[in-house]
């Protein structure tokens, strides 16, 4: 290969698909859902099966439409003993994240048979997302020590998930939150996890591998890792009095990266992180820890949007959704918020599957410029010095 030949570090740019999904203006800040906002979306009170519909159909859906699909999500809800028995047998110090693909990939080991079919696969899709919803729920019961617990029917997807992680009935604000939540991380077109989930898919694998395999990128701290690395951010400054020490000591001074700060993509405040504020303020204030680290946050947001914002580095997603989900009741354990962020995104991830599938479908197969050494012998063992 001659030395001028180029490669696109990260894949930066390269256009892999295309979408009717999602799209995004990082330079105006706009993120849309097959057409609609997301601020549409958010202030309509829109369930997040509504928009999982959307991904999966590519419409809203009418009461039946709706109905139908709530039936075939909860029909995932009841995930069988080995499933449970395989959470079950990890480590409570576990990473939530590695636990979710370790049920999904169980799951795969089942499908001998699977194949991809355009009369099914939305059907398969829709159970997958209520067995995310059991399999998150179980996971972070385990971890906290309580027995194992499935979703059960219930107005909406979000509150069957909060009853069965928590045991007990959530509140009208818990369940908003969460539902917005979903809805806020369903997709944002194709990120480094629904990308490793797309090379797997490319090859015909089962969806069950292709989540397997969008976990496993996810599970990373550049990726899905980011709200638990902003909050711990928050927590290891531990007062908004130490904020600006702590601002100056270790990011103008120490080199430490702003978490929750910076996107790929946007380059204006990511239309996502404003809803996340909102939720985060008003829930915060029924959590003393969270609200604690709530004004740490906005505090930190006021040094670091004058250090960066000039440079089109601004708060992201993750900079206030982990104080949503503290808010709700998760603590700061295991992993437990990029486990939320599947739960969301596993909705994106099928989408993406299907569409590129059913519509696209070819093998990804990159290449690689070599930088090697020029051909050269191979010496046998015994001749080398």
């Amino acid at each position: 290969m001659p030395e001028s030949e180029e490669i696109s570090r990260g894949l930066e740019d390269v256009n892999i698909k295309w979408t009717r999904l999602t799209t995004i203006d990082g330079e105006k800040g706009i993120l849309r859902y097959g057409g609609y906002s997301i601020e549409d979306i958010v202030n309509s009170g829109a369930q997040v099966e509504e928009i999982q519909y959307l991904f999966l159909y590519g419409k809203l859906p009418n009461e039946q439409e709706l109905k139908n699909f709530k039936e075939n999500i909860e029909k995932g809800y009841n995930i069988p003993e080995y499933i449970i028995d395989t959470i079950r047998k990890l480590p409570k110090d576990s990473d939530s994240v590695a636990m979710q693909m370790a049920a999904f990939a169980a799951f795969a080991s089942a499908e001998t048979k699977f194949k991809w079919n355009k009369d099914t696969n939305r059907e398969v899709a829709a159970v997958s997302i209520g067995r995310m919803s059991a399999i998150t729920a179980n996971v972070f019961r385990h971890f906290m020590g309580m027995s194992p617990a499935i979703p059960e029917h219930s107005d909406s997807f979000a509150k069957s998930f909060l009853k069965a992680a928590f045991g007990k009935e959530p509140t009208k604000e818990m369940v908003d939150a969460m539902n917005t939540a979903l809805i806020l991380y369903t997709d944002h077109e194709v990120p480094a996890s629904t990308t490793a989930g797309l090379v797997a898919v490319s090859t015909l694998s089962d969806i069950y591998s292709g989540v397997t395999a969008a976990l496993a990128a996810l599970k990373g701290p550049l990726h899905g890792g980011a709200a638990e690395a902003a909050i711990a951010q928050f927590a290891e400054i531990g007062d908004e009095n130490k904020v600006e020490d702590w601002f100056k000591n270790n990011i103008l001074g120490g080199n430490k990266r702003l978490m929750g700060f910076g996107h790929r993509v946007y380059k204006t405040y990511d239309p996502r992180a404003k809803i996340f504020k909102s939720y985060a303020e008003k829930l915060a204030k029924n959590n003393q820890e969270a609200y604690k680290l709530f004004k740490i946050a906005t505090k930190l947001e006021e040094l670091g949007l004058k250090q960066y914002s000039a440079k089109g580095i601004y708060p992201n997603t993750d900079y206030y959704s982990g104080i949503v989900y503290m808010a709700i009741g998760f603590p700061l354990k295991n992993n437990i918020y990029t486990g939320l962020f599947a739960l969301s995104r596993i909705t994106g991830w099928q989408a993406h599957f299907i569409e590129y599938v059913e519509e696209q479908h070819r093998l990804i197969r990159p290449r690689a410029v070599y930088k090697g050494p020029e051909p050269r012998k191979f010496v046998p063992l015994k001749e080398r010095k």
